[in-house]
């Protein structure tokens, strides 16, 4: 028999020819009801748990729509709402994690090698982790699938990375408080929640920067700083080739100067935002052809609702929600529809995302099983469709590290790709592979208790022992079969049809059928 990682390997080779050669059919038949019951889940869910393909035909891909679209109808089950609860990091905000977690000087520039290693480390045990496991418990486990979805594809959209000092303090509240609760809302909310986040402003330098010849324009203020109103215009809202001029970003730069973090404020308590007045420029401004009076605070407000009403923001996201959502390729006329949409709604991502589960190019089969995972999308789809429980999230991080796309870890701020040329390669394939194999015969360490918990011991006054960890089982074939059956072609079940029970998990999970959604 030969090895799994060559069987597999065929498998994969056959059936990506089995899939081209589908492709080429030019007669495609509409979706059938498990099809539109799949397809929702893989596109506004991280895939079908066992039983949610039943689930949501027996409910209506409608309503189910309707559901995602209005999270807050949907209730955290209490064992997810206890876990997360049980993240004591989890519940600080930005000013506590300062206060409880920080150098005893800001920036960390400013303290010792010894202090900024202390907080490194303290950071790294306490904060890293459970920012992790917030996001994966959530992404698994919520019932609020498409507002776990949409807080990824915001985070990627207003990246930061957590490997930059502070930022590593801050990304997972950031994600929470600013992201999360505003996924589905209204964008120039979201825009403005996130120009005035410690993670955003510290992330993209602005809270050093301050208006030319201005008080407190000294030391490490001194100078006007460009990043975050370049990166704004660019990636935030406008797009790239959209009609700005690099005057324009000088002018925003301007005009957000004095934007800052408050490090001793935050000390006492206070909001880690701050405007200081002593180091903003108050000259008049030229942004985008409208003028700016010096008004302070006022301006930067004014900009981000000169830019969040702007045409060109409304096409570039949605743009972005056409790639995310129906494909690679953004569909011109849907894109158009989508922005007019943004524009008429002033902004809405509810209102956005409505018409576009609603397009017919959404459910266009062409469109179905067509987009390839990204590795977060292909581990947590796993982990979702073989109900594997996330009790040690150190192999997960350890996998996306090896797949390429490690949590909050990209290093620039236009974040990760989602399209199949970022990440189809046979080195990433074969690491996709190997993984499932391990999820596959119960022996991943995903689901173990790292460490396990200490028992009192057998005899009187002994001391506590480790108790026997969690340990993962092995996965059912057959249940898994049942899950995903919409997705698998028939050269696919006949592969897995003629494998030994042992392998058909390993070979469902890497099929090509899986790799995509």
């Amino acid at each position: 028999m030969p090895t799994l990682p060559r069987y597999l390997s065929t498998a994969l080779l056959l059936g990506s020819l089995a899939a081209l050669d589908a492709n080429a059919q030019t007669a495609q038949p509409p979706l059938n009801d498990s099809e539109k019951a799949l397809h929702v889940l893989n596109r506004l869910a991280y895939g079908p748990r066992p039983g949610d393909v039943d689930a949501v035909r027996r409910l209506g891909v409608k309503r189910y729509i309707e559901q995602q679209l209005n999270p807050d109808s949907l209730p955290l089950p209490p064992e997810l709402a206890g876990k997360l609860s049980s993240l004591t990091t989890y519940q600080l905000s930005a000013t506590q994690l300062y206060q409880q977690y920080g150098p005893p000087s800001f920036p960390p520039n400013t303290a010792t090698p010894e202090e900024k290693n202390m907080a490194r480390q303290r950071a790294n045990k306490d904060i890293t982790p459970q920012t992790h496991f917030s996001r994966l418990w959530l992404a698994t486990e919520s019932p609020r699938q498409l507002q776990e979805v949409m807080t990824e594809f915001w985070f990627n959209h207003f990246n930061v990375f957590e490997g930059k000092e502070w930022v590593r303090y801050w990304n997972g509240e950031y994600e929470k408080d600013v992201l999360r609760p505003n996924a589905l809302g209204n964008f120039r909310q979201l825009l403005g929640a996130v120009a005035h986040h410690p993670a955003m402003l510290y992330y993209l330098d602005n809270w050093l920067s301050s208006g030319a010849g201005t008080p407190e324009a000294k030391g490490r203020f001194k100078g006007l700083n460009e990043n975050y109103g370049r990166e704004l215009l660019e990636l935030h809202t406008m797009g790239v080739d959209s009609g700005y001029t690099q005057a324009d970003v000088i002018s925003l730069a301007r005009i957000l100067s004095g934007w800052t973090i408050d490090e001793k404020g935050m000390k006492d308590g206070q909001p880690a935002f701050s405007f200081n007045p002593r180091r903003h420029d108050a000259g008049d401004k030229v942004f985008l052809g409208q003028a700016i009076k010096g008004s302070g605070y006022q301006e930067g407000e004014q900009a981000l609702d000169i830019l969040a009403r702007h045409p060109a923001t409304a096409h570039f996201v949605a743009a972005k929600l056409v790639q995310y959502f129906v494909s690679d390729k953004p569909e011109p006329a849907l894109t158009e529809k989508l922005a007019r949409r943004f524009l008429s709604s002033n902004g809405d991502i509810k209102a956005v995302l409505h018409t576009l589960f609603e397009s017919p190019e959404f459910w266009d089969r062409g469109n179905y099983q067509a987009q390839f995972k990204t590795p977060y999308q292909y581990v947590v789809s796993s982990l979702r469709a073989t109900a594997t429980p996330v009790l040690n999230v150190r192999p997960i991080d350890g996998v996306l590290n090896q797949l390429g796309q490690p949590l909050y870890g990209w290093l620039t701020p236009e974040g990760y790709k989602f399209s199949e040329e970022a990440w189809l390669n046979p080195d990433a394939l074969l690491r996709r592979i190997n993984f499932v194999n391990g999820l596959s015969n119960g022996k991943s360490p995903i689901a173990r208790s790292d460490p396990p918990p200490l028992v009192p011991g057998s005899a009187p006054g002994s001391p506590p022992v480790a108790a026997a960890p969690n340990t993962a089982v092995p996965i059912d074939p057959q249940q898994l079969l049942q899950t995903l059956a919409p997705a698998l072609t028939p050269h696919s079940l006949g592969t897995i049809g003629a494998a030994p029970a042992n392998l058909q998990v390993g070979l469902i999970l890497g099929s090509p059928d899986f790799m995509k959604r």
